[in-house]
């Protein structure tokens, strides 16, 4: 079986360095980058499976590499942010990162979120075909959604959350319904990351069909639902 290839984004060598040895250890590819530009050329060409990226990078920092990265690729991130600073860990989120790590970290924490965002990416939970709910469309063979015959482009953990609420149209789910049936009951974020998500989420909806609507709505108090369609 070919190992899964880890593009790792730092301009501290040691950094780098360190998390390559034990990405290696567990028996991934590796590839390093130094900065935001190369970064993304990287991505663009290598395709790796995930990537590791420095929040704080020079020039192009990693909120940019991000976004770039994301006009070509649905490819899962982890955040490495500079301090336990509740501020640099919502901006991760709210981009839309998979998950995110805390420098000084442990390179073991982190080979162990790698393998659990790999395993999220790779084997939540997909029916084979498609479901369809009033304009939207969740292609699960193709890992596509469109609504109102327009491409969205979702992140992974995105569309693992729209997943769920598309086979329950009309349900309120709590934000810990959806963390457990999207990402398991192991995941390791937090309320927070599921606003995020459903807030990027909503955003890109806005885009193909306007706010009046959108299909994803908040219950204030309680969480979120895919509005049912009308008969």
């Amino acid at each position: 079986m070919a190992r899964r290839k880890i593009l790792v984004v730092d301009d501290e060598s040691k950094v780098c360095d360190l998390v390559k040895a034990y990405l290696e250890k567990d028996g991934y590819e590796v590839t390093l980058s130094g900065n935001g530009k190369d970064a993304v050329e990287k991505a663009r060409v290598l395709k790796p499976d995930l990537i590791v990226l420095d929040l704080n990078l020079p020039g192009m920092d990693g909120i940019e590499v991000f976004r770039t990265v994301r006009t070509f690729s649905d490819i899962p991130v982890i955040m490495l942010t500079a301090r336990d600073d509740e501020v640099d860990k919502i901006v991760g989120l709210q981009i839309g990162a998979d998950d995110y790590v805390t420098k000084p970290f442990s390179p073991r924490e982190l080979s162990a979120r790698v393998a659990a965002v790999l395993r999220r990416y790779t084997e939540g939970t997909r029916p084979a075909g498609r479901l369809v709910s009033g304009d939207l469309l969740v292609d699960f063979e193709r890992h596509e959604v469109k609504y109102k015959n327009e491409v969205v482009g979702l992140t992974a953990a995105e569309f693992k959350l729209l997943a769920v609420m598309a086979r329950n149209p009309g349900r309120v789910f709590t934000r810990l319904q959806l963390m457990d049936s999207a990402f398991g009951e192991t995941y390791e974020g937090y309320d927070r990351t599921i606003d995020a998500h459903i807030k990027n989420m909503r955003q890109k909806l806005i885009k193909m069909g306007g706010d009046a609507d959108n299909p994803v709505i908040t219950v204030r108090g309680v969480g979120y639902k895919l509005e049912q369609p009308r008969e």
